[in-house]
């Protein structure tokens, strides 16, 4: 019989994927973390985690305990509210990919709502170039730019999003705004820088019209927000970032660029509550910047 408080210990360190954090989390010390780790995987004969430097990363024999020990989680805590009355299954760490204007934009506005409505539920926002994987269980759930193709996963479309091209009240006073995408050209654009683009739905002056380059790049959207806003030049900017900003005028509405939001997540964490109360949450961030004359939300789907 396994003890299920190894079990609990087994989950701290699958979630925060490192022995401190858990420990602090758990109340004990690390080395007690690690002996019962060491008791958990000599009782089932496998390997359930393997190393790399600080990190604690699942083997595929963990992960296949992940999905039992959330599963006898799950009965337990609603055993627990069911015989109580107390809300206690919503609860527990949620690791969510994001890009970095969504994060910041959407979901950050928001958090305290979010947090009042689930004070148990912990959330770590990871907002690092590219999207952690759900599929590798990298991340238990992420908010992508496009749709993956393979893997374990649950899929559903949140919404549409535009873009369109901005440039400041001040850098218009130097030039004459852009009647033509032609005209582009003769203009300092702000962009991305080519080689570290991470998913090609983010190379927009290609779409717009082929071969414009930014002259003023940039990694990070928000460092590109802030050079058009002050001035530097112009460039393409979701609405949802640069909608209420006076300083910002939006130039050729007619080349309007259309990207969606997915959210994707583990197979393994459908029946989970607090992946449903976030996956609830993000729908409601989505619903409200979405553009209702261009909104598509899809039903979930689970890849092959």
């Amino acid at each position: 019989m396994l003890d299920w408080d190894d079990l609990r210990i087994f989950l701290a360190v699958a979630r925060s994927r490192k022995i401190a954090p858990a420990a602090r989390a758990l109340g004990v010390d690390a080395t007690t973390i690690g002996r019962r780790l060491t008791r958990l995987a000599h009782s089932l004969e496998a390997d359930l985690f393997e190393g790399s430097g600080n990190e604690r990363r699942l083997t595929a024999h963990g992960l296949a305990l992940l999905r039992h020990a959330e599963d006898a989680e799950s009965a337990a805590l609603a055993a627990v509210e069911e015989v109580t009355g107390e809300q206690r299954a919503l609860a527990g760490q949620v690791r969510l990919s994001v890009a970095e204007g969504f994060a910041t934009w959407v979901l950050a506005p928001r958090l305290a709502e979010f947090h009042a409505r689930h004070p148990h539920i912990g959330l770590d926002v990871i907002t690092a170039s590219g999207f952690l994987n759900p599929s590798r269980r990298e991340a238990d759930m992420a908010v992508m730019l496009a749709r993956p193709q393979r893997g374990r996963l649950i899929v559903r479309r949140l919404g549409d999003y535009a873009l369109h091209i901005y440039g400041s009240r001040t850098y218009l006073a130097r030039n004459p705004a852009p009647t033509t995408v032609s005209e582009l050209r003769e203009h300092e654009l702000v962009g991305y820088v080519p080689e570290f683009i991470f998913a090609p739905e983010l190379d927009y002056l290609d779409e717009v019209e082929s071969g414009l380059e930014a002259h003023l790049r940039s990694t990070s959207i928000n460092v590109q927000y802030n050079m058009i806003a002050h001035g530097a030049g112009i460039g393409i900017l979701p609405d949802f970032i640069a909608h209420g900003d006076e300083r910002l005028v939006r130039l050729l509405p007619e080349a309007r660029i259309t990207r969606s939001f997915w959210l994707v997540i583990h197979a393994d964490m459908r029946r989970v509550a607090r992946i449903d109360a976030v996956a609830q949450w993000l729908g409601e961030c989505v619903e409200r910047i979405a553009d209702s004359r261009h909104r598509n939300i899809d039903r979930e789907s689970i890849l092959p």
